[in-house]
C-alpha cells in the first residue's frame, strides 16, 4: 500500500450516507497514513444507511462552513441515495466540489455521489462511472460513462457501488500520493 502520511483528506457526507462507502475509505485512508476529516453540514454526528435501515453514527470532525479546499489534498464523496441528494442542494457542498476540481485536487465519488459532480458542473467531457441508475444523468451532463470498477480522469475518481471499494480506495491513495508529491516539488 502506498503511503500518504502527510496528506489531509476530507470526506463530505451527511445523514443517509451509504455506510460502507464512508467507513471503508475512512479506514483505508487512515491506515495509509492520511489525516482524514469527516465534513458535514450537520454538527455532532451523522447516521449512515446500511442496506435497508439506518446504520452507524459517525462523528463529524469539521463543519462544512469551515472547510476550504486549500486545507486538503483530496475530497471523498460517499454515495447512497439520500446523502448526495441532500448535499447537491447545499450550495456550500457544491462550491466545495467545484473548488477541489478547480485546484486540480483529487475528487473521489462513488455510487450516487456523482450527482454532486453533475450539480457542480465538473463532469462534462470527463470519463466517469456511477451507480447504474444514474448512468443517464451522467451522460446527459456530458460525461463519457464507463461500466468499470473505477475510472480516473484528471484526478476525478469514480466508482459504481460498494463492490468496487477496494479499487476505489487504491485509486484515492494513488491520486492523493501524486498530489502530495506534486505539492512538495512545487
Amino acid at each position: 500500500m502506498s503511503s500518504i502520511a502527510n496528506a489531509r483528506i476530507a470526506i463530505l457526507a451527511t445523514n443517509g450516507f451509504e455506510q460502507s462507502e464512508l467507513l471503508v475509505p475512512l479506514k483505508h485512508l487512515k491506515d495509509a497514513g492520511a489525516e482524514v476529516h469527516v465534513v458535514s453540514p450537520e454538527r455532532g454526528s451523522i447516521t449512515g444507511w446500511d442496506t435497508d435501515t439506518w446504520g452507524e453514527k459517525v462523528k463529524v470532525d469539521v463543519d462544512l462552513g469551515d472547510v476550504e479546499a486549500d486545507a486538503y489534498d483530496a475530497l471523498v464523496l460517499p454515495g447512497g441515495q439520500i446523502n448526495p441528494d441532500l448535499l447537491r442542494v447545499n450550495d456550500k457542498a457544491v462550491e466545495l466540489v467545484r473548488d477541489f476540481n478547480a485546484a486540480k485536487k483529487p475528487v473521489a465519488a462513488i455510487c450516487h455521489a456523482p450527482w454532486l459532480l453533475i450539480e457542480a458542473q465538473v463532469i462534462k467531457g470527463r470519463e466517469a462511472t456511477s451507480y447504474k441508475s444514474i448512468k443517464t444523468d451522467m451522460i446527459n451532463a456530458g460525461a463519457t460513462w464507463r461500466d468499470d470498477a473505477v475510472v480516473v480522469d484528471g484526478g476525478l475518481i469514480t466508482s459504481r457501488n460498494p463492490g468496487d471499494l477496494e479499487a476505489f480506495c487504491e485509486k484515492i491513495v494513488a491520486e492523493t500520493e501524486a498530489q502530495v508529491l506534486e505539492r512538495k516539488a512545487a
